[in-house]
């Protein structure tokens, strides 16, 4: 069940919002059926919905608060409705920016790009579909599941790109710090590929992917410094992990977008949709007139048909059955994993996928036992601080303790309860202090070790919502002091800058975890979670490991992550259509 909590404050924050609404000057008198008009649309704006489908009395039930969309340019109201859906206004004016901006790019007709000479450089033949996609249109689309090479596609993309465009301007960007970093160092990897070297030019290698924030220019006032008026200065714009868009950021985005300009968008459409409004990339996947502007990726080169990881997101991925949640974790358990316990994983530079799973038992008596367990994962990290506590030049090793960090992260679906959140952080910071109470104390929050993450943008100090740091004691005028290092910004933040509310971070949400990637990951779905898994929340922590995957579930709680598959209501899609065909 959701937590009660958080359902409580939506509850509040919807009647609140009705009531205001239901007042003058949008309202005379409040009205129940009014008010049950209001509620629905707040609640499916909640779920990630941009409109409701458009009931026969909402209209009149909302009175003065709706307006068709064709009154828009001489009224203006809280509601607006089409002849499928109704909208808060917000919603319907950022779906119609988005979809002029999609019609404008699909349209756009960009300098053609021979890459005929260039076609030993992809073998794989959707590969080097995606190569002739972005050599001939504005507006490219390509997806992929983990390990089908998504980066290294593009890394040969854009050196094809460089080589043909003199003074091409190039910017890369993804909707978090983490998933900037993450592309950063595959682009690089991939650029080092000797193949590419004749193409590859000091530009290149100096490319700096950044936050969609970032390169938008988004600051205190939530307007974008470049927008359709002032567009980006690039004549090729990347955006990674596109599957996290929003429709309020991806409206902002594609408005941005300058003529004559290539934009292409990398994701995954089977992982979990934005934590806002709108499910972008899924809507932009199943535009038929968009079909010649999407490439998907298919041979999976980490996950191949022997990988566990691999057949477990297939497994996962099959449409949902009539079967019972019975026979669902039957199958379940044969053809992917059968239920056994948790135990310390040593993790090899070559090793096969190791697939754990174990099941709570009935109640929770016994939640230090699994807390322990989940805590075995930190243990290498331990060690190497431990090692790095000891030395006499510490500087030397932080690279070191931030990569072996980056090894194993436990992964949650909510916030609060027993094996929420805070909770898990508070139980695994009390385990961690206390195997390295010899080496390093607590002071006030802080403490050697200690991972971070930002849970807002803060412009002043340069920080992203979703940046992870990890804290260090360090030599600075002759005196020690706490410092967190950004990895994904090479930045270093005095500990007593940062923000009070900052989130220990040695677990995360799913939902913070897209754009990581982790050698292992620990997925735990308790029954307080039940009703807010699906299959893109199981899909996309597992996939968020690279070789070991350890599952603490309740057993109705992941038959739901098995068999629920989510979809958001959204407009985008008729009112793409509506511009392409008219």
């Amino acid at each position: 069940m959701e937590n009660k909590q958080e359902l409580q404050l939506n509850a509040e924050w919807i009647k609140s919002w009705s009531q205001y609404l239901q007042q003058p000057p949008f309202c005379a008198t409040p009205n129940p059926q009014t008010d049950a008009v209001i509620q629905s649309v707040l609640e499916a704006m909640l779920q990630g919905n941009s409109c409701v489908l458009l009931e026969p009395n909402a209209v009149g039930n909302l009175g003065h608060l709706a307006i068709s969309e064709n009154e828009v340019a001489n009224r203006v109201a809280p509601f607006i409705y089409d002849p499928q859906y109704l909208y808060l206004y917000r919603y319907w004016k950022q779906e119609n920016t988005l979809a002029q901006h999609v019609a404008r790019l699909k349209q756009q007709i960009v300098p053609v790009v021979d890459h005929q000479g260039y076609s030993g450089l992809l073998s794989d033949p959707h590969q080097q579909q995606a190569l002739s996609m972005v050599c001939q249109q504005a507006l490219n689309i390509i997806t992929g599941g983990p390990g089908t090479g998504k980066t290294y596609t593009l890394a040969r993309i854009i050196a094809v790109l460089n080589q043909s465009l003199p003074n091409l301007r190039i910017a890369m960007a993804a909707p978090t710090g983490k998933a900037a970093q993450r592309m950063k160092e595959a682009l690089q990897n991939a650029l080092n590929d000797e193949i590419l070297q004749p193409l590859v030019t000091p530009a290149l290698k100096q490319l700096n992917p950044v936050t969609l924030h970032r390169l938008l220019g988004l600051g205190h006032s939530a307007r974008p410094r470049y927008d359709a008026e002032q567009p980006l200065p690039y004549d090729v714009i990347v955006v990674d992990e596109a599957s996290m868009l929003d429709l309020n950021l991806a409206s902002m985005l594609f408005a941005a977008v300058p003529n004559q300009a290539r934009l292409i968008l990398l994701g995954d459409a089977n992982q979990l949709a934005s934590v806002d409004v709108g499910a972008v990339l899924a809507d932009l996947q199943q535009v038929n007139a968009l079909q010649e502007n999407r490439v998907h990726l298919k041979t999976s080169r980490r996950f191949d048909g022997e990988a566990l990881i691999g057949q477990m997101a297939a497994f996962i991925q099959q449409p949902p059955t009539s079967i019972s949640p019975q026979a669902l974790l039957e199958q379940f358990h044969q053809q992917v994993v059968a239920p056994t316990e948790i135990k310390a994983v040593p993790l090899l530079a070559k090793m096969p996928n190791v697939l754990q799973l174990e099941y709570f038992a009935q109640a929770h008596p016994t939640s230090e036992q699994y807390y322990d367990q989940l805590m075995l994962g930190y243990q290498h990290y331990i060690e190497i601080l431990k090692t790095h506590l000891s030395s006499e030049e510490p500087e030397t090793s932080i690279q070191h303790v931030i990569q072996i960090f980056d090894d194993y992260r436990i992964l949650t679906a909510i916030r609060h309860g027993a094996f929420g959140l805070k909770q898990l952080n508070q139980q695994i910071e009390q385990r961690f202090l206390s195997k390295l109470s010899r080496y390093t104390t607590k002071q006030g929050d802080w403490y050697v070790g200690r991972p971070v993450m930002m849970t807002y943008n803060d412009y002043q100090l340069g920080l992203s919502n979703g940046d992870i740091g990890i804290c260090f004691k360090r030599q600075r005028q002759g005196q020690s002091q706490f410092e967190v290092y950004f990895p994904s910004l090479e930045k270093w933040v005095l500990a007593t800058r940062l923000p009070k509310n900052i989130e220990t971070a040695f677990a995360l949400t799913i939902h913070k975890s897209q754009g990581s990637e982790f050698t292992h990951t620990a997925v735990v779905l308790d029954a307080q979670a039940q009703n807010l898994l699906s299959q893109e929340l199981l899909y996309t922590a597992i996939t968020r490991a690279k070789t070991v995957v350890s599952v603490l579930a309740d057993p109705q709680a992941l038959a739901q992550a098995l068999s629920k598959k989510t979809t958001r209501m959204s407009g985008v899609l008729e009112k793409i259509k509506g511009i392409l065909d008219y």
